[in-house]
């Protein structure tokens, strides 16, 4: 039997390679190491911090290997070899492998063609691209036979010149006919030499010989030559115009740009080829967060460029790279010449992995958008369900965030989920009156006990009985906080909200289109916080007769989500994905719903527009009452008499301040 810690102790002081195994025997890493020893038992140690991936894989370990080299450069080499030929589950697996397609022109022959290609060959020929796809290569080609008119068949000449009439293409004017000796050597590699130089990007140079051509044609009164070569310019000015500039230093360059969440990577390749940008590729990397972002660069450029049959000079990238110039001299190997790997810190390089950056949030956002619509999400439902050891997958979730700025605009949030999609039009807020100090579990305690109560108070109504209440009468039960209130003073979901959003204008009665939008009750209740959470909200639902399965979503010291707290203990999620991915956006939507109610009411507050709620105070009375008082804070502590000595407050509106600010208190 393979004991680890027997095997640990027998590691070499040596560079090398060191292959990981689950039970099975199968490979489930391959990492490379500069001292073996130090790299594999950094794995093993009970005080080391490791991402939740590294922690899922070190749980699987059941055995280890390892290679020895003389160096470290070996080990990388070899360490590339293993991953491309195991494919282990943990390393960093690029989606894309295939390789690229390039344009190649065989300016080797003597009647030169231009076609696609996806192999470099060491022929004399001259590639371009990479380019993003097979469909970019052939409108590039198109374009290419219309303006210069290059062939693309496969007739070896001059061998077969005269043997053949010439093809469609010639008679479309899309090749010069050099297989019908239509036009001589010397004016075939003139044209193809156009060609080059128009997929190098320079086209304001062609642009200006075939100006000078058409006005000598116009001179001479050859006005078909003249049109033919207009049509031609037209054509060129609008692709100078669509092709983007990416680099004024017009050299060729691959600039690599990350976008990283708490779970997955987006990284983005754009191409660039004598300053032009040619093409992008992206890749997304699950498991991998922001937390490991210099070691997804590494393994990205080692297994990128391990198949590429194309290594520019110049990698910019937009990360830091473990093993920077270890990687430089491996690829550097591989091209035959030097490559340099950059980190540009000011100046246009910046910009451009800025912008690279951006396009990568960009597909990362509506990675995240499609994990959640498909079938992840179920998975991570059915995982969240098993894990709480529920019966059921919870359909509908409800889950509650404080908001607060020490002991002002204390507020609480409510999201939805169904099927695991935010249902927005079903989110709630609230606004604290219980306490006027930090205290989350009053809080939560306050929030749970509205909502309930509202809900048990529709069910009744509807004549229905209340889920999970075990009989007992829907308007029984006491607040376990004072000062609770009524549950229809929450506020509804975004962009709208009724006159009970805020405690000035409370309305005993909701509104006929708010009845019921508390009576759906959830199949699992989350909360922003720990077991202390857990148990203050399991004691509003004693208090009321209810039982609603209930979790905290608990964050590490970095803000992030960590595990799920239920009663006697704490589950951590580091070993799974799917669950702490949906838990995450879950926790990150109430989060963010709460926070901005909070900035919403703090922003009234200091502009004073809360008086606007009030009936009779229009921007007169609301002018003189900010300048005799200073701010609405002061309002909120003044009497009737207080108000009364204000500029045309009457006495009856005195006394409807009065009641309203007491009302807020």
């Amino acid at each position: 039997m393979f004991d680890i810690q027997q095997e640990l102790s027998k590691l070499p002081d040596k560079p090398g390679v060191y292959i990981m195994k689950d039970k099975n025997g199968s490979v489930i890493y391959v990492g490379k190491a500069k001292v073996l020893k130090n790299r594999v038992r950094q794995y093993f140690q009970e005080s080391a911090v490791h991402s939740p991936k590294v922690e899922a894989m070190v749980a699987r370990i059941a055995e280890f290997e390892y290679i020895v080299t003389d160096t470290e450069f070996e080990a990388l080499i070899l360490e590339c070899n293993l991953i491309k030929d195991k494919k282990p589950r943990y390393n960093i697996m690029l989606r894309d492998d295939k390789t690229y397609p390039y344009i190649k022109v065989t300016v080797n022959e003597e009647y030169p063609r231009i076609y696609m290609t996806r192999r470099l060959e060491e022929d004399g020929a001259r590639y371009f691209g990479p380019y993003p796809n097979v469909h970019s290569i052939r409108e590039t080609i198109n374009l290419i036979r219309k303006i210069f008119a290059i062939r693309t068949c496969k007739r070896v000449l001059p061998r077969d010149i005269g043997k053949e009439r010439p093809c469609l293409y010639y008679h479309i004017k899309q090749c010069l006919g050099p297989c019908a000796d239509l036009v001589s050597k010397e004016e075939y590699q003139a044209v193809v030499r156009d060609v080059c130089s128009f997929l190098d990007g320079k086209q304001e140079t062609i642009i200006e010989k075939l100006e000078k051509q058409m006005q000598e044609a116009a001179e001479r009164l050859d006005f078909e030559q003249a049109a033919a070569l207009r049509d031609k310019l037209a054509g060129l000015r609008n692709i100078a115009q669509e092709q983007k500039v990416f680099s004024v230093s017009g050299s060729d360059q691959d600039v690599v740009g990350f976008a990283a969440s708490k779970t997955d990577t987006c990284i983005q390749v754009f191409f660039v080829r004598s300053g032009k940008l040619l093409g992008r590729r992206f890749f997304i990397i699950e498991g991998s967060g922001e937390a490991e972002l210099a070691e997804t660069a590494s393994s990205f450029l080692k297994q990128f460029y391990g198949t590429a049959d194309l290594i520019p000079p110049e990698i910019i990238m937009g990360a830091d790279v473990e093993d920077r110039e270890l990687i430089e001299e491996w690829l550097g190997s591989r091209r035959g010449r030097k490559v340099r790997i950059h980190v540009p810190r000011r100046g246009e390089k910046v910009r451009m992995v800025e912008m690279v950056a951006r396009n990568a949030q960009i597909e990362l956002d509506r990675f995240n958008e499609e994990m959640r619509k498909a079938e992840g999400v179920r998975e991570g439902l059915k995982g969240l369900a098993e894990m709480l050891g529920l019966d059921e997958v919870p359909e509908r979730i409800e889950a509650y965030d404080i908001s607060n700025t020490g002991s002002s605009e204390i507020v609480a949030s409510m999201v939805v989920f169904e099927g695991g999609m935010p249902a927005k039009k079903e989110y709630r807020r609230f606004r604290i009156r219980s306490t006027d100090i930090q205290n989350d579990y009053v809080s939560m305690q306050e929030v749970l006990y509205r909502r309930l109560k509202h809900a048990m108070k529709e069910i009744a109504e509807a004549g229905e009985h209340v889920p999970g209440a075990g009989g007992s009468d829907p308007g029984a039960g006491e607040p376990v906080a004072a000062g609770m209130g009524e549950p229809g003073d929450a506020a509804r979901g975004p962009g709208r909200k009724t006159a009970a959003s805020d405690p000035g204008t409370r309305d005993p009665r909701p509104d006929k289109k708010e009845r019921g939008k508390f009576r759906r009750l959830p199949d699992l209740i989350m909360v922003d916080g720990g077991i202390g959470h857990v148990n203050a909200v399991i004691q509003v639902m004693k208090d009321l007769g209810m039982d609603i399965p209930v979790c905290g979503m608990v964050k590490d010291d970095r803000h992030r989500t960590r595990g799920l707290a239920v009663p006697g203990k704490e589950m951590d999620l580091a070993g799974n994905l799917v669950v702490l991915r949906i838990v995450t956006a879950i926790q990150d939507e109430a989060h963010r719903f709460a926070l901005d109610y909070n900035r919403l009411l703090r922003a009234k507050r200091y502009t004073g527009s809360i008086l606007d709620e009030i009936e009779g105070i229009g921007p007169k009375r609301k002018k003189a009452l900010l300048k005799h008082f200073g701010s609405v804070a002061r309002m909120r502590q003044a009497g009737v008499d207080d108000f009364q000595a204000v500029e045309g407050i009457s006495r009856s509106m005195a006394e409807k301040l009065y009641e309203f600010f007491r009302s807020a208190r």
